[in-house]
């Protein structure tokens, strides 16, 4: 009897990082994201020793969160209706812009606080169109079959810009000044700007209507998949957890814990933990992906739990390294799920929803936490937040759409 040959083997595919087009817009979207890495403490002590009132820094805060929160739905109708490349590259411009402005007035010696809201409020405004651009970019610049490598890729580049830019933020500000921090963030926003030029993403044929149409059809895209809707409600009781740890965390660990070196332990411990996660998912690919990102995503209870009771610091590091890990393995896996599954010509519109949920229960999770902790003492907050997270990421289990969506 002769031998059966065994079945031809397609070779593999190659690293989206060798298309030309994906190469490019991995190295603008990295630069950018760490210039964005070094901002926020540039900013915080730049307005604090100009004015010396959080007051003031809560007003510059607001000012970049609320233009964001409120065009985030029109950000993603825009960048559908529109050619992504082109909408991410007149943001890109814009808040290349703004950033140069802060930055003018901090080197000037006598920054002017309403100019820099106003800059700031404008530069939110252009993220609000520019973060639904990235997912449709990702999806017309590689193959299908290679999406999930291509996340994963911009998972651990957000990761290494989470360790690199607050180094590089406390040596810009201990040595030239925070202004030189918003002139390289400026600097990164103009550069993946020019990269975008030579970028070729695949167009999708849009039919024209109205904005209140588009924006009803997103919403029907997010409402009409039971996995999507009820994740997002998980993904957003994540961020208002964590707006809650980042608020009564810091206390806690100089006071019960060991003092300021265990706060910065706990959150390069979390950055190395965002990173490992993004390599992981780079490896892994999990046959109900939304069902197991979901149960990572869980483990953001463990420190706050461990936290409240001001557990040992090396237990609750670790925790925290663990869960972090959880929310480095969603990225990608999530991204991937959501392009497959969501039609190219509603992507944006979708991806807007969730940026929009999640960005606003952080400011929710900011306020109540402070006044929570003033009332019970800052355990039932932590408590109750572990509960909200830990609840309904594992309550997704139960929802049939999560359950029966499997890896294609």
């Amino acid at each position: 009897m002769p031998a059966i040959p065994p079945p031809a083997m397609s070779p593999p595919l190659p690293h989206p990082l060798r298309t030309r087009s994906f190469r490019l817009l991995f190295a603008g979207r990295a630069l950018s994201l760490l210039g964005d890495a070094a901002v926020p403490a540039a900013l915080a002590l730049a307005v604090l020793a100009a004015t010396g009132s959080t007051a003031a820094l809560a007003l510059v805060l607001g000012c970049a969160m609320v233009p964001k929160l409120l065009l985030l739905p029109l950000g993603g109708v825009v960048g559908d209706r529109f050619d992504a490349r082109t909408v991410a590259l007149v943001t890109d411009l814009v808040r290349c812009a703004t950033q140069l402005v802060v930055g003018v007035q901090l080197l000037g010696g006598a920054p002017t606080l309403a100019v820099i809201a106003v800059a700031e409020a404008v530069g939110g405004a252009a993220g609000a169109f520019a973060m639904p651009t990235v997912s449709p970019l990702v999806k017309g610049t590689v193959p299908a079959e290679s999406l999930h490598r291509a996340n994963a890729a911009m998972g651990i580049a957000v990761s290494a810009t989470r360790l690199g830019g607050p180094a590089l933020a406390g040596t810009l500000v201990l040595t030239v000044g925070p202004g030189w921090a918003f002139v390289l963030d400026a600097a990164t926003f103009a550069v993946s700007a020019l990269l975008l030029t030579a970028v070729r993403v695949e167009r999708v044929p849009i039919p024209r209507r109205s904005f209140r149409a588009d924006l009803a059809e997103g919403w029907h895209e997010v409402r009409s998949r039971d996995w999507y809707w009820t994740s997002l409600v998980a993904h957003s009781a994540w961020n208002g957890a964590a707006a809650v740890l980042m608020t009564l965390g810091p206390a806690i660990a100089v006071q019960r814990l060991g003092g300021a070196a265990t706060w910065v332990l706990l959150l390069q411990t979390g950055a190395v933990g965002f990173l490992l996660g993004a390599l992981l998912a780079d490896r892994v690919r999990p046959r109900r992906p939304v069902l197991a990102a979901n149960l990572g995503l869980a483990t953001y209870a463990l420190p706050l739990v461990l936290l409240a009771v001001a557990a040992p610091a090396p237990l609750t590091i670790a925790a925290y390294g663990l869960a972090q890990a959880g929310l480095g393995f969603l990225s990608p896996v999530w991204e991937t799920a959501v392009q497959r599954a969501v039609p190219a010509h509603a992507l944006a519109r979708v991806t807007s929803y969730d940026w929009l949920l999640s960005l606003a229960a952080m400011p929710l999770g900011y306020a109540l936490a402070p006044l929570a902790a003033s009332v019970w003492g800052t355990g039932v907050p932590l408590v109750a937040a572990a509960v909200a997270v830990g609840g309904c990421c594992l309550a997704t289990a139960l929802v049939p759409g999560v359950r029966r969506f499997r890896r294609t």
